[in-house]
């Protein structure tokens, strides 16, 4: 058992098996080998059968993602590719002037942003086939990055898995937005976080320069060493490439200006009530496009962006208390709390486009790698929600824009859910991390304590002298 910086953090390592007791006690007679050793062996053998089944059953699901957007495949008459083929393209031959999209009030992305939209440009085909390329080779890194931390000890593939079956359920959106590539440099710095915690501060910096959130996953870093070095190691990549992209183009930061002015939008949970009011007649603004999405105007729409902003004030409030009062740190715990920390993010936000859904899926097949996870019920609800995100998007959106009753009652069902996802992951990540971990003591039966001769009060300073004693004599013996 290792603490880290005195601060009573309880770290078994990134790759011990996390069993529900801080010692795990061997049975008499085992001379100090753990019943469990046997099932360690195996574990750290690699699962081939396991991964050659999670490899076919994420090539079959991404086949199917690349046929839909080929649109071989359709679930809907929509165009989801235009967001690439006309806005991404467009702002790639904007950045390749040196400057940011200043006169572009869609470009709402900080800095970073203009390497990922860059980025397709590199490759000889068009740039909606060379960005789905990039889309589909990140996405396999951070298959495989899910795949080689299931193969740890302690560890599980459930994560991966549940990043073979949530993917594709957001349909061809998923390929065509640069979300997935975020998610996988999100990944990747929370996976190495705990063992490589100026690595992994450095990825997640450089993710939240590019899209903001996986700056959420330092959140549940342990309390000591890790924590001082993860968060120095983002702000200073966070900072040193923020520098360096406002200094070689012009606007940097103009992103901030155009997301303080961004109203309602109409899948937020914010936006239900004005739905509702929609429907029974009693609301009578406008919806329209505003700041690159679809966000109604009109009455109570201030109001409601005032309560949304609130709302993610005070969640964040209570993610600190938490942060203070946790008393107990497992490898699930930082995990568990950026996900928890996202989830917050994303239900008070005053937009939940259809790709926030992969940020969630990517955070909470990271905590499915890990056995002790207190998440599990949480990823339920997260892959629900996802399939009612593509109904809404793109299947119902055009309901969902007028307010009429299908589209209304699949987008609240979605946001319930992730409601009710945000509310239990903070509650069981709270009590996961509410006490210290109880430590068994071994207790031996009277018919195994060693028999004490009659006659010779032994105080246990003379036996371990003793017995120091009969072991110089036994090795003497052997020499002659």
């Amino acid at each position: 058992m290792r603490t880290d910086g005195g601060s009573g953090v309880d770290l078994r390592g990134a790759d011990q098996v996390e069993r529900g007791s801080a010692v795990e006690l061997a049975p008499a007679g085992s001379s100090g080998i753990s019943a469990g050793g046997a099932d360690r062996t195996a574990a750290s053998s690699p699962a081939g059968g396991a991964l050659w089944g999670l490899a076919g059953g994420w090539l079959a699901t991404r086949v199917l993602i690349v046929l839909m957007v080929l649109g071989l495949v359709r679930i809907t008459g929509a165009d989801v590719t235009a967001d690439v083929s006309v806005i991404y393209h467009g702002w790639y031959q904007v950045l390749q002037t040196g400057t940011f999209p200043l006169d572009d009030v869609t470009w709402q992305y900080p800095p970073g942003a203009a390497l990922v939209i860059l980025l397709p440009g590199l490759l000889p085909w068009s740039y909606l086939v060379s960005f789905w390329v990039f889309c589909g080779l990140l996405d396999a890194f951070a298959m495989g990055l899910l795949m080689r931390a299931g193969t740890r000890r302690g560890r599980s593939f459930t994560g991966a898995w549940f990043w073979v079956a949530g993917v594709p359920l957001l349909g061809p959106t998923v390929y065509c937005r640069y979300d997935i590539m975020v998610t996988a440099l999100a990944i990747a710095g929370l996976l190495v976080v705990l063992r490589r915690p100026a690595l992994g501060g450095a990825l997640l910096g450089l993710g939240g320069l590019v899209k903001v959130w996986p700056v959420l996953a330092l959140l549940g870093t342990p309390k000591g060493r890790r924590t001082r070095r993860s968060w120095t190691a983002a702000v200073a990549s966070f900072s040193a490439l923020g520098f360096l992209l406002a200094a070689g183009m012009n606007g940097a930061f103009e992103f901030l200006k155009f997301q303080r002015d961004r109203g309602t939008e109409v899948e937020s949970l914010g936006a239900l009530p004005i739905h509702f009011a929609r429907l029974a007649g009693g609301w009578h603004g406008e919806v329209k496009m505003n700041y690159g999405s679809v966000e109604m105007l009109g009455p109570w729409v201030t109001v409601i962006s005032k309560v949304s902003v609130g709302a993610s004030l005070a969640g964040f409030a209570w993610l600190l208390l938490w942060r203070l009062r946790a008393k107990r740190w497992q490898t699930a715990t930082t995990f568990d709390a950026a996900l928890a920390a996202l989830l917050v993010f994303t239900v008070t936000s005053r937009v939940i486009s259809p790709q926030y859904l992969i940020w969630v899926v990517g955070l909470t097949a990271v905590c499915l790698t890990v056995r002790g996870t207190s998440q599990r019920p949480v990823a339920l609800l997260v892959l629900a929600a996802t399939l009612f995100t593509t109904l809404e998007f793109p299947v119902l959106f055009n309901q969902v824009v007028n307010s009429q009753p299908w589209g209304v009652a699949v987008l609240t069902v979605r946001n319930l859910l992730l409601l009710a996802a945000a509310i239990l992951s903070c509650v069981r990540l709270w009590r996961s991390t509410r006490a210290p971990e109880p430590v068994r003591t071994l207790v031996l039966p009277p018919a195994l304590e060693a028999p004490v001769p009659a006659g010779y009060p032994v105080r246990p300073g003379i036996a371990y002298e003793q017995d120091l004693l009969d072991g110089i004599d036994s090795a003497n013996s052997v020499r002659q």
